[in-house]
């Protein structure tokens, strides 16, 4: 921007052209999107395991979040780059199919980008390392089929399906009662889960934390636990077989659609409106009690004049109840949801051995609980902590192990976590790339070397000495061809990861590999970055 005068010496402004662009070419744009990636992988690096470190993040607004959940952390950065928010797309679809290793997937991909700027500095061309990258995950994928193992579970042995969820328990903060939330979790997954289909629905399962108590109240609910209390402080607090009417339409007078005015000049003409509605009030009551109703949860909030008559007539009622959680009651107690009064019948209430309002410490607050359902295919884990950043982190390390349980159902061979499927993907690699004549072995070599990277920050997360390790445990694997050795990241003394339990979902393990592989090909290819001039 400058400054000039015209003749009569009058100042004007000269802005200067706006339409300017900067641009990278060629290897000057792979290196700065590769930077860019790496960037982001170097942040997750040091929360990979379970040792690993947790990252603190402030929001605008003052809000703090304390995690170790790689999607969490991406998903709450600022990120401007658009290779950077690649790498952020890249661990929330990790999250959305499979729900854990969502800190592997960012720092496999950032191993790659590292070996492709070698790569790319010896002059190999990036199509070249695309192809072979894709060639090199083709064989690491089915090396993992062939290592794989098969866990059977029945419903009176749930042991296979706790150890896993007890693995991903065991990197976050709540893992000295990795235990007791691992079984919460598999006990809430058989609930809701449908086991000839293979088919788990996770919308069943309500997480609800209240801050307050300790880490080891936390309990499985089979049935529903609502954030609200009885609408009048003199209601029973406890129903017994209770028949549930779920109600979507207010206890109050309908009103005409249209705008309205009514003109009252005389007390008898308030008092015959009055009169009505009170009618109106009495009759919908007694709709409830007639089909033998002996709750009622509503949608919407009521008068106290309706609270009251709810109140004399002895029926118990629930207002300003959410739509999901009315769905979700309606599934537990094999109810219907009611639009209209006229539309109540004894079939549509929903069942429930037992309907509790249970306060908690010495605060107010209260909670209802809804239990011993006719339909248990809806339940709730109830959390509790100290504060509630720690509840927030505990839904967070729950939702990992319900979707590892589910993973498990869906599909149930198992690797061995700890690195050792990385490290018996890699040596598979290795011994594959001499099979192919192209400048694409290179490419395999590296993709090879950054599968190393996996058990590297392990170790190096675990206060080991990196390369020292990870070479021990490599020619371990290879002398004894055992793909099961992977780094003792909690001091136990053995390598053998069977007899730590440390155990990962197969699909999970390759899809890492899989999305990583995409992502960095994708970024690979990008030989051109035109981006606006910046004002």
């Amino acid at each position: 921007m400058a400054l000039a005068f015209d003749e009569f010496g009058r100042p004007f402004i000269i802005i200067k052209e706006q339409g300017q662009k900067t641009r990278l070419r060629g290897l000057d744009a792979q290196k700065a999107n590769i930077s860019a990636g790496r960037a982001v992988a170097r942040i997750l690096k040091t929360s990979l395991g379970p040792k690993g470190m947790d990252k603190m993040l402030q929001s605008p607004d003052g809000d703090v979040i304390i995690t170790n959940d790689g999607a969490t952390i991406l998903e709450q950065m600022d990120v401007d780059n658009q290779i950077a928010k690649l790498m952020v797309e890249l661990s929330r679809s990790q999250d959305y199919e499979i729900g854990d290793g969502t800190t592997g997937v960012v720092v496999m991909a950032g191993s790659l980008l590292e070996q492709a700027e070698r790569l790319l500095e010896r002059g190999i061309h990036p199509i070249r390392i695309a192809e072979g990258y894709e060639t090199a995950s083709r064989i690491a994928v089915e090396h993992l089929e062939r290592i794989a193992q098969k866990f059977e579970f029945t419903e009176s042995n749930l042991e296979p399906l706790v150890q896993p969820c007890m693995t991903t328990l065991s990197s976050k903060i709540v893992n000295r009662c990795k235990r007791d939330l691992a079984e919460i979790a598999v006990k809430a997954v058989l609930a809701v889960a449908d086991l000839e289909r293979r088919d788990v629905n996770l919308d069943l399962i309500k997480v609800e934390g209240k801050v307050g108590g300790k880490l080891e109240d936390t309990e499985l609910i089979y049935g529903i636990v609502v954030d609200k209390e009885m609408s009048h402080p003199q209601m029973p607090k406890r129903i017994e077989d209770a028949k549930i009417a779920i109600l979507t339409c207010p206890f109050e007078p309908p009103k005409p659609k249209t705008k309205h005015k009514v003109d009252i000049d005389t007390v008898e003409k308030f008092q015959t409106l009055r009169q009505q509605e009170q009618k109106y009030f009495d009759e919908m009551v007694q709709k409830c009690k007639d089909v033998g109703a002996t709750l009622v949860i509503c949608q919407w909030g009521f008068d106290d004049e309706a609270n009251h008559l709810l109140m004399h007539r002895n029926l118990p009622a629930v207002r300003w109840v959410g739509g999901v959680e009315l769905e979700l009651i309606a599934i537990a107690t094999g109810g219907r949801i009611v639009p209209r009064f006229q539309e109540l019948t004894p079939e549509k209430l929903g069942k429930a051995g037992l309907v509790r309002e249970k306060a908690f410490g010495t605060t107010k607050d209260r909670m209802l609980y809804i239990e011993h359902c006719a339909n248990s295919k809806a339940v709730t884990i109830f959390i509790r902590g100290g504060n509630k950043m720690m509840i927030e982190e505990t839904k967070r390390s729950i939702h990992d192990a319900l979707c590892v349980a589910r993973n498990l159902i869906r599909n149930n061979s198992i690797v061995y976590g700890g690195g050792s499927a990385e490290i018996s993907c890699s040596v598979a690699v290795e011994a594959a790339a001499d099979r192919y004549p192209g400048v694409e072995q290179y490419a395999i070599r590296g993709f090879a070397d950054a599968l190393d990277a996996i058990p590297m920050a392990l170790a190096e997360n675990s206060g080991l000495q990196p390369i020292e390790t990870l070479s021990a445990v490599k020619s371990q694997q290879i002398k004894e061809s055992n793909p099961y050795c992977g780094i003792d990241c909690n001091d136990v003394g053995t390598n053998d990861m069977r007899e730590q339990n440390v155990f990962e979902t197969l699909i999970g393990k390759q899809q890492q590999i899989l999305l990583a592989t995409q992502v960095v090909k994708m970024i690979l290819k990008i030989d051109d970055v035109i981006s606006p001039s910046e004002y």
